[in-house]
This record gives C-alpha cells, structure tokens and sequence, in this order.
C-alpha cells in the first residue's frame, strides 16, 4: 500500500481525536497540521487499521489553548495489518488556536 494512503489514515485517525475534544469543548478553535515523521517497518498489504490512543493529550492540548490562545503538541498513530502486525507509524504535530469570538 502506498505510503500516502497510510498517512492520509493516520492523520485522520489523530485528528478525529482533536475534532471531538474541541466539540466536546464548545469553544471555537482552529487546528493545523504543522509537521509529520513516519517509520515503516513492513510491507503493508490488504486492510490497515490504525490506532491513536492519545484522548486524554487531545483534552489538554484544547484546554490549553482555551487558557493560552495557542498550543501544540504530537499525536502518534499507528498502523496495522490484518495479522495484527505493526506495518507504520506517523507522528503529526497539531498547532490548535483559540479563535477571537470564540
């Protein structure tokens, strides 16, 4: 599978976590991508499911930007195969801002 493809997936997989902090938050504030990493460690082949078990870094990361204006912080996920192999990992910085009326 194209490395791409698992990216677009681990992104997601990150930034769900911080679309439902901010939700859950009820406060107005913008998310950016500003940096990535990646590791392969094996070939990926058939379906992928990737996992980010960083909940609880989403909660501060948005309950410091409603105290700070601005935060960042690194979300990992990581990929695996059907056979429970780990095939990737990506690394995602996110830059969350809390917005004037918000």
């Amino acid at each position: 599978m194209f490395w791409a493809v698992q990216g677009m997936a681990a992104e997601l997989t990150t930034g769900m976590l911080l679309t439902n902090s901010i939700k859950d938050s009820n406060a107005n504030i913008s998310m950016l991508l500003v940096s990535n990493k990646s590791s392969f460690h094996k070939k990926a082949v058939g379906r992928l499911t990737f996992i980010c078990e960083e909940g609880e870094n989403a909660k501060e990361l948005i309950n410091s930007t409603i105290k700070n204006v601005t935060s960042k912080a690194w979300f990992k996920a990581k990929g695996y195969d059907e056979t429970g192999d780990l095939v990737s990992e990506f690394d995602f910085e996110w830059s969350c801002k809390k917005r004037k009326n918000g």
